[in-house]
This record gives C-alpha cells, structure tokens and sequence, in this order.
C-alpha cells in the first residue's frame, strides 16, 4: 500500500463521530474515496472512525469531505468531529484498518435494525445464495443492540463469534465493494445460525432442519396451537389472530386476561400496507410510522368488520399492529398470509425471555411449541409501541430499533451519571458530557428476573459505552428495588421525587433550563414530599427547582394499593368523601372496610388523576376491577370516542400556601345521573379534566410569570384528554410541549432523574444556545 511520498500530494485527517459502527460506513468510506481517485486509509478507534485521505487535486479532498456526511449510508448519523491538514503518507491506495480499541468515550451502540429490501429480495430469489434463509442480512440490516458483547463492534465482540464464515461469506465480508462487507451478523445456510423445533406434547423430540422446522411452524399455527417464536430481541407467543379459541386459550393460559395483544401482519400491497388496511383505518401519519425502519407497533384505530377475534384487544376500539421486521417474521407471514398475535414471550411485567432453555421452562404452560434458533441473544429487547396524539407519535414503550435511545443532553455533565428508574415500566438512563443514553424498556421490578435484567442493563449500558457512572439517580420512594440497589452501590445517590422527574423529563427535551415553565404530571402514583401518594399535580419552575403550585382534592384509597387493580374503590372513596350514594359500591364495601376508611387506616391519600380516572370508569362503565395497569381509564376513553360534552367548571381554591386545587365532587354528582348515556357521561369526565386543567393555568398565569405550558405523566397517554388539553392551552394563549421522543410515562422517568438530578446536585454546566434542536 505504501509507496514514496509524492510533493504533489495534499492530505487530510478526519474524524467522525455519532452512530458510525454497524452501519457500514467504513465500506461506505472506502467506495466514496475509490470514487474520487483518492487514497488513505479508514479505521474505527473506539466510538469514533478516523480517515487519512490523500490525493493531487485539493478539490477532490474537499468534496470528498462533504460527501462523506451528504451521502451517508441511511442508517448512519455521522457527525464531522474534525478535518485538518496532515502530511500525505504517499500511499497508492485505499484500505480499510483494523479496529483500533481505545479508551474513547464516544461509542454510538446500533439499536437493531429491520431487514432491508435488498436482503428481502435476495430472500425471495430461488436462484439467490440466502434464499429463504432466515438469518439474511447486511451492514444496513440485521441485529445489533442484542447481539454485541463488547465495542468496537466487530464480529468477534458479538454473538455470532462463534459461527465461522464459510469461504463464500468470507469473500464477502472481505470485499469492500460488497454489501456485506464487514457485515458483523453475516451468516448463510452454510456456517450461519439455523431454526429449530420443538414440540411441548413431545418431550425430547426436535428438528433441526430450518425448512422442516419453519413449516412445523406454520402447520401448528393453522391448526389453532400457540408458538413461542426466538426472534432478535426475544420470544414472541404467536398464534391466529382470526382464531378466537388461540387467541382464548392464549390469554387464559398466560393469566392475561384483558389486555391487549398486538398483532404482526404480512407486508402486502404497494407500500406494505394492504393488510393493515383491510384491519384498520390508517391515517398517513401512521402509515409513515408502520413503515419507519424501527418497524414499531402502532396503536391505530380498528375496523369494525376487521377478521380479527374480539379477544385481540377486549372493550377497546384501538388495535396494535406491526409490519413483520426479521427475515424469519417475513417468511412466517408471507407463508401464513394472514395476521398473527405476536405478543411479549414473557411472564406478564417480566423482560422478554431471551433463551430457549428459560422459554421452555418458563412458557412450558403457555405454549404448545417452539420455534427456536440458536443465534445468541445477549439481552432482551421487547417491540417499542408508539400511538398517534396530537398530530405526532407519541412513544408508549422504548424497546427493539428505537433504544438504546441516543439524546443531547442541554448541559453538559461533570461526572457520569447513571439513573435507575421507577418501579413499573423501568428504563435506565446512562449520561455523560454532554449525552443521555436511555435504555430499552426493562419492566416491571416485582419479579426476580426482572431485577436480574434490570442489573445485567445497568452493567451493559457501561460496558458497552466504557462509561463508569460515578454518581446515580433513583426515585425518592426508599422502598423500591432500583433504589435500594442505588443506595448500595457504595456512590453518591440523589434521591428524585417522581413527579419532579416527570417535569424535568419534558423540561429536558425541549431543553428548558432557564426558562419558568408549568408543567402538569397527571398519573397514578408518586411519593410526594408531603408523605402522601401525588398524582394530578402542576409544577412550577424548572430542573431543579419545582414548585408544586397546583393540585386536585384529595381521597383516601379503602385498602390502599389494592386500589390500582380494584377501580370501585376509588369510586367507593369519592362517593363517601363526598356524601354520595353509589348502590354498585356500597355492595362491594363492608362495616370493617368503611370503618377502616373513616380512621384512616390503611387509606393513604392521594391526589392521583389516575385514580380519579379509575373512579369514574368504575361508575360510568362499570369496570370494577382491572387486570393490567390503566385497563379502566383506556376503557372510558374508548367509550368515549366520538361523543362530545360540555365541561363542568370545576371549583378551584387557594390554599393556605397559595396553591390551587380543583374540586372534583360536581363531575361525580352528574356521573352518578344513571339516566344519561353512559358515552356522554364518559365524554363528559375528559372534557371537564381538560377544562379543569386549562382553567388551572389560566388562574395561575395572573399571578406567576409563565408562558409555556408543559405535559407529562401516563395520564397523559389518553388521546382524548390530552389533545383536549391542548387545544384548549393554545386557545387560552399557551405555548404547549408535549413530549414525542421520551414516554411521558414511567419509561420517561430515568431520564427526567438524569436531568433533575444533574440540576440539583449542581452537576450541570448549562451549554450556550441550547435548544430543542438538539433533540431532533
């Protein structure tokens, strides 16, 4: 490669950062220099990838630098670092070096990626090499997150080590020109990975052929069995999603009763979407969404005559579905040509299991077979949910193609920080410098595996990114096993009240730091700094200096946490504080309960939307009792779907600190008017909590300074409610955030810590001309 210096010639050295590693964008740099003549070398250090370029026309230099950033590979984000002048080396052509392990900071880890059309097509030539092979893939497809061990990201740092690549593939994975070049997960039916069958009502039987165990597969499907499917990140349990006896025998064997399950349908039509159609009514703002690369599950609007069962999604009008985005999902689909369950292969709240001798002993009362293979998976990442709000996407659930989620951070950090989360759907959070890393969805923490998992992430996150945390993030509830897991870690911990992450989760990606914003966090549950259980509080101020300036009337909850699943007794709790009569509770109570509740034992108070929400699903629609978190608010929302009401004005008084609090008692005075229809009395709760809230920021604006009004809490993932909050913030003169890249749930947690804690601890350096730019 070497040759003597030529005095002609003018050299450059670049650096380049951002999402540059499983991208192929060292084959991408060694193309666009063969195509302007010029020579030098590539090589990844780290996080980064360092270019020497060489050549006799300055112009073809500078080009090439332009270029390398314009015309990147699609799945690349690629930041120019640096480009300086360098003495020319003399070389004579262009090389692609060996990775170059440092102790560099800036390490972008790939999420996983769908598979691309090139590898479709390949998938579907008879007379192609990978035909039909289930684990195709390139450098602009394939696993990612879940497959690597260890950074830089090559081949030995992953799960596919130990497949060595047959002559063919290593022709390929050796040829700059090529696709595949230094595709890491590359693999072929020769040296690649293979599907495997088993059968739970034959112990010790399997099938090893791929084509053998792919049609065993499909033959179980069309007969009505449940499958646990091995896919990138995890087990799916796979089943007819036209059959309603699968889709019972499902739920009733996976103790899951009600909640919804999504389905994967085959890609059809011009642009994907014929079977998604012939299910639901897809506005083109979720068309662009099924179709996005991260190839999500969206929550979208069914159709009435849609083939699907009732069971999919009980007393709900909204479905979720998604476009299949492996190789084998393809081959599933195409070959079953209809819709199919593909629901979290998990113990309910558990992380997705990952490993076929767990699926098996796990599922072993769930499922009838299994579909595995044996790539390794070296964590779990579960399919990220996204619903349409409010003209945008609004995530439910980070997971597979979307996290590790990469932010700029509006300050710059002086230590590393890692955040731990909340107790139900747990993220964590990695920052350093100037960057946040937020981790696929964990789950919930009440299982051992999911504290297993939990912990694996947390090491994972700085493994991968070689970042030790030096100071941690937890929320302020002492009892949770995230916090006391912080609090033995021997660093120091900053302790977060959960509502003040909320805020400075949304304050923190539209970067607000300086100014005063009022953010409302509407959910369930969060200590507050009182001792007692908030939940429908407004916020003043900003990251790290929160003021609760707003609240609602609070009830004490008969049995306490029991309350959460058991909707009738908030409503129970209403009624008796506010001397209603409710017949359908009075029922359920008993002397002991109702005496238990006037003293006050075991009846801890809250000001919670989300119960209040609870409360009237309860009395309007009658849903007493709820197997999975928010089933009875999701539950009003759909009844209240195309019905409109007029809002009850609400009372709002000072307290004696000058806070504002609202009055729920009129709206449960009319819900209990049986004589209404039970649709409008369900519109009637979304519009009067809109209205209460807007009418809250409008008292508090003539007497605070503030514009901007900000939103966030799982309250707030009601469409309904929140695009009702909205338009009537605009209307009253309010500039309006809403979070879209973060949940406003408790996955936003994490990183509301990272942001709040920083700001307390007085970690943060704020950076000149921050904006929300930087989270585009």
């Amino acid at each position: 490669m070497t040759a003597s210096p030529s005095p002609l010639a003018v050299a450059r050295d670049l650096t380049v950062t951002g999402r540059v590693q499983g991208v192929g964008f060292r084959p991408f740099v060694y193309r666009l220099a063969h195509r302007h003549g010029l020579a030098g070398w590539v090589r990844n250090t780290g996080g980064e990838v360092d270019i020497h370029i060489e050549g006799a026309d300055p112009a073809r230099l500078q080009e090439f630098s332009r270029e390398l950033v314009a015309q990147a590979p699609p799945l690349a984000r690629p930041t120019l670092q640096s480009d300086k002048p360098s003495a020319a080396e003399g070389l004579s052509g262009f090389s692609i070096l060996k990775s170059e392990a440092t102790a560099a900071v800036d390490i972008h880890v790939p999420p996983d990626q769908f598979a691309c059309e090139d590898c479709l097509g390949e998938l579907n030539d008879p007379a192609a090499r990978r035909f039909r092979y289930p684990f195709i893939n390139c450098t602009q497809c394939g696993p990612r997150y879940t497959i690597i061990r260890a950074m830089p990201y090559d081949r030995p740092n992953t799960t596919l080590a130990g497949f060595e690549l047959c002559p063919d593939c290593r022709r390929e994975y050796e040829n700059p020109l090529d696709r595949r070049f230094h595709a890491q997960p590359l693999a072929c039916p020769v040296c690649g990975p293979r599907l495997s069958w088993s059968s739970a009502r034959e112990p010790g039987y399997a099938i090893e052929d791929s084509e053998q165990a792919l049609l065993s597969c499909l033959c179980a499907l069309r007969a009505g069995e449940i499958v646990a499917v091995r896919g990138i990140g995890g087990y799916h349990l796979v089943c007819d999603a036209a059959d309603e006896r699968a889709v019972a025998r499902l739920r009733e064997r996976k103790h899951r009763p009600d909640k919804p399950l999504a389905v994967m349908i085959p890609a059809t039509g011009g642009d994907g979407l014929g079977w998604a159609r012939t299910l639901a009514r897809i506005t083109p703002e979720e068309a662009d969404a099924l179709r996005d690369p991260v190839r999500p599950i969206v929550l979208v609007e069914r159709r009435e005559e849609a083939p699907l069962a009732c069971g999919i999604a009980p007393n709900l009008t909204a479905v979720g579905l998604m476009l299949p985005y492996s190789p084998l999902h393809h081959l599933l689909l195409d070959a079953f040509q209809g819709p199919l369950v593909a629901t979290s292969g998990n113990i309910s709240g558990e992380p997705v299991l990952t490993a076929p001798r767990d699926a098996e002993a796990r599922l072993d009362r769930v499922a009838d077979a299994y579909l595995h293979h044996n790539r390794p998976i070296e964590r779990p990442a579960d399919d990220p949910v996204l619903r349409p709000m409010a003209g945008g996407m609004q995530p439910i659930r980070l997971g597979r193609g979307i996290a590790p989620l990469e932010l700029a951070l509006p300050f710059r950090l002086e230590r590393p920080m890692l955040a731990v989360g909340a107790f139900m759907k747990t993220t964590v959070a990695l920052a350093w410098e100037d960057r946040v890393v937020v981790s696929p969805h964990i789950g919930d923490l009440s299982s051992p595996r999911s504290r297993r998992v939990f912990e694996q992430v947390c090491g994972d996150l700085q493994s991968l990114y070689g970042i030790e945390a030096e100071a941690l993030a937890c929320d302020a509830h002492p009892d949770f096993p995230n916090s006391r897991w912080a609090a033995a870690r021997g660093k120091p911990v900053t302790r977060i009240l959960h509502h003040h992450a909320h805020a400075s989760a949304a304050a923190g990606e539209f970067a607000l730091l300086d100014e005063p914003v009022l953010c409302f966090t509407w959910d369930g549950t969060g200590l507050g700094d009182d001792g007692t259980i908030w939940g429908g509080e407004a916020l003043l101020g900003g990251p790290g200096n929160w003021r609760r300036v707003a609240s609602w009337r609070t009830l004490r909850l008969p049995g306490g946490e029991r309350a959460m699943l058991e909707p009738w007794r908030s409503a129970l709790a209403a009624c008796w504080d506010a001397g209603l009569n409710w017949a359908a509770g009075e029922a359920r109570a008993t002397p002991l309960l109702e005496a238990a509740w006037r003293d006050g034992v075991n009846s801890p108070r809250t000001s919670s939307v989300g119960r209040l929400f609870d409360a009237a699903a309860a009395i309007v629609a009658g849903i007493h009792e709820a197997s999975y978190d928010g089933q009875a608010p999701m539950q009003l929302e759909t009844l209240a779907r195309g019905t409109r009401a007029e809002a009850i004005p609400l009372p709002i008084a000072d307290t004696r600190d000058g806070m504002l609090v609202a009055d729920w008692e009129p709206l449960f005075g009319a819900l209990l008017d049986d004589d209404r229809p039970a649709a409008d009395r369900a519109a009637l709760v979304h519009a009067t909590f809109a209205q209460a809230l807007v009418d809250q920021a409008t008292a508090l604006r003539t007497r605070q300074h503030f514009s901007t009004v900000a939103l966030s809490g799982g309250v707030f993932q009601n469409r309904i409610l929140t695009e009702a909050v909205i338009a009537g913030l605009e209307a009253a003169g309010f500039r309006t955030l809403f979070p879209r890249r973060i949940p406003v749930n408790d996955g936003g947690i994490a990183y509301g810590q990272i942001v709040e804690a920083a700001a307390q601890a007085g970690l943060a350096k704020p950076l000149a001309g921050g904006s929300a730019s930087a989270f585009t």
